[in-house]
């Protein structure tokens, strides 16, 4: 997401400027017109690399946060105000979450809604909390909305945990094998190639390649190294612009299997914080565009901002959801049930598990699978090393016999 600046003006005539997170600058300002707000001028801020300064600029990790809402919570329903829960939050904490939440407090005792002071710390809060913050203040029922989204922030790193679980022994076996033959053509090769050096023999042209590879691989190591950063800092700075994600993007989920990964985790958080916005008591179409960045893929996003306008002039979701083939049939038939049995929310919620536990078999699977062949292509690497330099070994043997 990135920042953007805007001037916009509130139904009681103030006009102020705020900066806002957004995914596009068509979303947001369709966003800021459907909560009332007029929109005079908006604009991308230039450099933000640069920006990340101050305590307007301090990420806080998805436990820290997760932790802050548990104990505003229990405050809360002990029927502590809010600027005494937040006092007493403050009182125990400590790091750079508690710079922000004085400074919040401090909004908050001069007279701003609790929602608006949070606003000010875009890249701090996510959009979806603060989104839920606001609907917890119009419905009356704040603590029920930090509930719904203390469960949410627990299922989703739940679910990254899991993902990171699966992938870790794999990640291993791939730096270990890596490392290992390093090793081999860096300081083994050498050694066995100055032996054959010094006598004197004629080589046999596997091992004439290993070493030739070897020597090549010494000379240049620092300026393959620097090709490899240079390539991928050109990668990033391209991958970053609007054609270069969107292809990036394309090729994700077109991938042939780790797409079809790629594309369910996205669906599966994209299902999951449209049924906590829901759930918030926020309408469907503003809790659509709300939870089209979850989908973290422009492809998909472009898709599903098609299935919104369908959405907006009067379809069901599950009929727009099926025009852009986002979802399974047997997740737009629970859909479908959710729209015709009045719960929606609780289907989505549903979807969202089924995604998920498609996910761990798929990565269960993958694991299962990788594991044996990184081991199988390690030892068939290495072995090939030891015996092309063992060779001109063999064939002196040969001769002597």
């Amino acid at each position: 997401m990135s920042i953007y600046t805007c001037k916009i003006g509130s139904a009681d005539g103030k006009i102020v400027v705020r900066e806002f997170d957004a995914v596009n600058s068509d979303m947001l300002k369709q966003s800021l017109e459907e909560q009332g707000y007029v929109v005079f001028e908006l604009r991308k801020k230039p450099l933000q690399f640069l920006l990340d300064t101050g305590i307007g600029r301090k990420k806080i990790g998805a436990k820290e946060l997760l932790l802050f809402n548990q104990e505003l919570l229990v405050l809360l329903k002990a029927g502590l105000p809010i600027t005494q829960a937040l006092d007493t939050i403050i009182e125990s904490g400590t790091g750079k979450l508690n710079e922000i939440l004085s400074a919040i407090r401090e909004d908050v005792k001069g007279g701003m809604a609790f929602s608006t002071a949070f606003e000010k710390y875009p890249r701090v809060f996510p959009h979806l909390y603060i989104a839920s913050i606001q609907a917890g203040e119009r419905t009356g029922d704040l603590p029920q909305t930090i509930r719904r989204y203390i469960a949410f922030l627990k299922r989703t790193e739940g679910f990254k945990g899991k993902i990171i679980a699966a992938l870790f022994y794999p990640a291993i076996l791939v730096g270990v094998a890596a490392i290992a033959i390093t090793v081999l053509l860096i300081y083994v090769v050498p050694t066995f190639s100055q032996i054959y050096a010094d006598s004197g023999g004629a080589l046999p042209l596997p091992t004439q390649m290993l070493i030739s590879f070897t020597n090549f691989l010494k000379s240049y190591i620092l300026l393959f190294i620097g090709v490899i950063i240079a390539g991928t800092a050109i990668f990033r700075r391209w991958s970053a612009t609007p054609s270069g994600r969107y292809t990036v993007d394309g090729i994700k989920v077109r991938t042939p299997f780790f797409g079809a990964i790629v594309t369910r985790y996205a669906v599966a958080g994209f299902t999951r914080t449209l049924a906590t916005v829901l759930g918030s008591g926020i309408p469907i179409v503003e809790a659509l565009r709300m939870s089209v960045g979850t989908l973290n893929n422009r492809v998909l996003e472009r898709g599903l901002l098609s299935a919104v306008v369908r959405v907006e002039e009067g379809s069901k979701l599950s009929s727009a959801l099926e025009s852009i083939k986002l979802m399974p049939p047997l997740a737009l038939r629970m859909l479908t049930v959710g729209e015709t049995t009045g719960s929606l929310e609780e289907m989505l919620g549903d979807i969202s598990d089924y995604f998920e536990e498609e996910i761990e078999r798929n990565l269960q699977v993958l694991s299962t699978a990788i594991e044996p062949a990184i081991m199988i292509a390690m030892g068939i690497v290495i072995g090939v090393i030891i015996v092309t330099m063992y060779l001109p070994i063999f064939k002196i043997a040969s001769t002597m016999g």
